[in-house]
This record gives structure tokens, sequence and C-alpha cells, in this order.
């Protein structure tokens, strides 16, 4: 398969992964109904071979079209088409984004804003260690693992050990969630920045600004997420001001 350029949110055009356009393609093809409700999909095996990708590169795609609900596998009999449009809740594992949102919202606003209060200098060389492994980070699974770790030790940084069993419960779910982004909404960038404002912050003590910079990182998330699932929809006006309250 020949990669093709993509423009998102009217920027530069950016080349996109072998999984990418594999998933799209086949998006594209349960959408218009070529790929009908029901109907089970090739193997791997054959999908890598259409288009001369490896079977890896596949099942990332085929792991993609099942969060977004359009696809369901069957132990042992295959693939098949669920749905002819994606669910507006995709899920990651245990639970589904907006289970992680609703939980996110409560959760990890407080806890910046405590981070920032209750930080020792162990825990500032620490976040400012994990930043700088992710900013030169260029593996995509290797920056995955530095994401949860970082929001894991932001909870302990809080320095009240339920927050931080709260983040490790939802971890699974919040690596998958990550891949996902980064595969579908190019957030690593983007991720990178938020996350080097929240340190900032909590470098500074800052409990305001903490708690805003985290704020900014959900919401961006959800925006993705939503662009992602609708594209070219806009975010439902209740929906991004929930964080703010």
């Amino acid at each position: 398969m020949v990669l093709s350029d993509s423009r998102t949110g009217g920027g530069a055009p950016r080349r996109i992964s072998a999984m990418e356009a594999v998933l799209t393609h086949l998006r594209d093809a349960i959408e218009r109904g070529e790929l009908a409700v029901g109907e089970k999909l090739p193997t791997e095996a054959e999908l890598g071979k259409r288009f001369e990708v490896s079977r890896s590169v596949v099942r990332e795609a085929l792991r993609a079209l099942q969060a977004l609900g359009l696809t369901v596998s069957r132990a042992g009999k295959g693939t098949y088409v669920a749905a002819s449009g994606p669910d507006q809740n995709p899920v990651f594992g245990a639970y589904s984004s907006r289970d992680l949102l609703e939980v996110r919202r409560h959760v990890e606003i407080p806890v910046a804003g405590y981070a920032a209060l209750r930080r020792t200098q162990d825990d500032v060389d620490l976040l400012t260690h994990l930043i700088g492994k992710m900013e030169q980070e260029s593996d995509p699974a290797a920056w995955v693992t530095l994401d949860t770790l970082f929001h894991t030790c932001v909870a302990q940084t809080s320095g009240n050990p339920v927050f931080r069993k709260i983040i490790e419960e939802i971890r699974d779910a919040l690596a998958r969630q990550s891949t996902f982004l980064n595969q579908l909404g190019d957030r690593r960038r983007q991720s990178d920045l938020e996350h080097r404002a929240l340190v900032d912050a909590i470098v500074r003590g800052s409990e305001g600004a903490a708690v805003q910079a985290m704020a900014a990182h959900l919401e961006h998330v959800e925006i993705t997420l939503h662009a992602i699932v609708r594209p070219g929809a806009a975010l439902p006006p209740n929906e991004g001001e929930k964080i703010h309250e």
C-alpha cells in the first residue's frame, strides 16, 4: 500500500502510518456498506497481503476498529462487522472513553493541585526526568509506557495513596487510549507540551496553574477523541464545558 498525505485541522499535510491507512480503508468500506454488518472480515494474513503490510500492522488496525465499535472479535472464528458507524463512546480494555474521562476529571484535576502543594524535591526530580524522557522518546510503545507512568507519578506526588491506586486501576485502559489517540489523532507532540506545562506548574508550587494545565490536557484528549469518532463534527458545547466545572 502506498501511504498518502493527510491533512489535520487545516494544517500542513502529514504522512499517515501504514496502520492508519489500513484502518481508514476498512472504516470507509464499513461506513459505505461495502462490508455489511455481520460480514466476516478477511484474515490478518489476507489483509496483510492485500495492503502489503505486516500482520502486526493489520492487528493494530483491527484493534482500533474494535475500539470504535465497528467490529467484534470472536475467539476462533475471526473478526466481524458489528455496526455501520462508530460507537460514540469507544472502549479501551475494561473501560469506555466516557468512563475514563468522568473519573479523570474528578480525580486528576484536583490531584494536580495537591501535587503542586505537596511535591518534594524527589517528586520534582522524577517528574522532570520523566517529561524529559518522553520528549526525547522516538518509540511509540515506549512513549505510551512513560505516559502512564507519568500520570501515576503525578498522583503519587499528591501525597494521597488512594489517588495513585485509582490511576493504577485504570492504567491499562489509559495506555490503550493513549495508543489510540497517538495513532489516529497525532497527539504525542501536543501531549508533551501539555505535560511540560503541568510539570512546570508543579515545580513552581502553583496549585491554580497545575489544575488549569491538567484540565486543558483532559480537554484536548476529549476533543481529539471526538474528532476521531466523528470527523468534522463540532464537540457538543456541554461536553467540553464539563471539564471546567
